[in-house]
């Protein structure tokens, strides 16, 4: 049958790092504060005139380079993202422009901070699908453009970044033991669409928005819905959670990360966690933790990798890739 394989992968982050410490000096807040509650202690934050298609070009770059291709070998770009550059076209085809890409198709997907998750799964159903052979998949957020920065709830919590992976069909056995991507789940449930949304867009109300979050409601179904994705996409690949080497999560509080890990009993140190440096970065988190992990060489070839996700909408997700 035909595999997914990651090719390579790779990672942009604004040079601009904001310490909790400078944060706390423009609102009611405190390092420690923000450490106990998220386990962040910084985030990169987008230049002026850096926009999210800028970032996702450069982690798409590398993601390339290191899979050995060029972007004129690409036949297809998903890139999963919140802050388009602009309401239309899709920041995709900025990126396909940039890299050369001249074949096939280049379109965004929306689901937030389970978007990298969609965006793969999407992608990989194409390949399978005969649509495309060769595919970048990006997830690159400038979150910081629709902060309310006088919300000390939700402004500490998040940053900028850019994540990509490189996939290409190959010929797999049709067993676990293929290498790339084995099994995909995704959910929604529009019924929560008001713990965790923008107050603005073109068709209600002609602005941005900023974000908005009930946090609380937020982690309750994040807990839940977590673990049961996670059962669910191992059954599909007729596996436990015994066979995982790696869960590579998405990056949104450190206390969430760690219950989805004793869920599966994977010990602290089988855990991707970048939280800290980077923040919550939405759709990019997934791609930037991968990326880290692979480039320090805890991630090696013929591992087992359950990478998840929640977001708005409520949307959420999980892949389980063969590295």
């Amino acid at each position: 049958m035909i595999r997914s394989v990651v090719q390579g992968c790779g990672a942009y982050l604004p040079e601009r790092i904001v310490t909790n410490a400078e944060l706390a000096g423009k609102m009611e807040t405190s390092d420690e504060w923000i450490q106990q509650r998220t386990g962040i202690r910084q985030r990169h934050i987008a230049a002026e005139g850096e926009f999210t298609s800028h970032l996702a070009i450069k982690a798409a770059q590398r993601a390339l380079e290191r899979a050995g291709l060029q972007g004129s070998d690409l036949d297809l770009i998903v890139l999963a993202t919140a802050t388009p550059d602009l309401t239309f076209p899709a920041t995709a085809t900025r990126v396909q422009a940039a890299l050369g890409m001249t074949k096939g198709a280049a379109f965004d997907v929306q689901a937030v901070c389970a978007g990298f998750i969609y965006g793969l799964s999407v992608a990989d159903s194409m390949i399978k699908n005969g649509l495309a052979s060769t595919a970048l998949v990006i997830g690159a957020e400038t979150f910081s453009r629709i902060l309310d920065w006088n919300d000390r709830g939700t402004a500490v919590l998040f940053g900028d970044g850019a994540g990509a992976v490189v996939l290409r069909a190959e010929h797999g056995e049709g067993t676990s033991h293929d290498r790339g991507i084995l099994a995909n789940a995704l959910h929604s449930d529009g019924r929560q669409h008001d713990i965790l949304y923008v107050d603005g867009g073109p068709s209600s109300t002609r602005t941005t928005g900023f974000l908005r979050m009930e946090g609380k409601e937020v982690f309750k179904h994040a807990v839940v819905n977590m673990a049961a994705v996670v059962g669910e996409v191992l059954d599909k690949a007729g596996l436990t959670a015994k066979d995982l080497d790696w869960l590579v999560p998405h990056q949104a509080n450190k206390r969430i990360i760690d219950g989805t890990g004793r869920k599966l009993g994977l010990p602290p140190e089988r855990v991707v966690v970048t939280v800290d440096r980077h923040a919550n970065t939405s759709a990019a988190s997934i791609p930037l933790a991968l990326d880290v992990a692979v480039g320090d060489g805890r991630i090696k070839r013929g591992d087992l990798l359950l990478l998840e996700g929640i977001g708005g909408g409520l949307s959420w997700g999980a892949s389980l890739v063969r590295w």
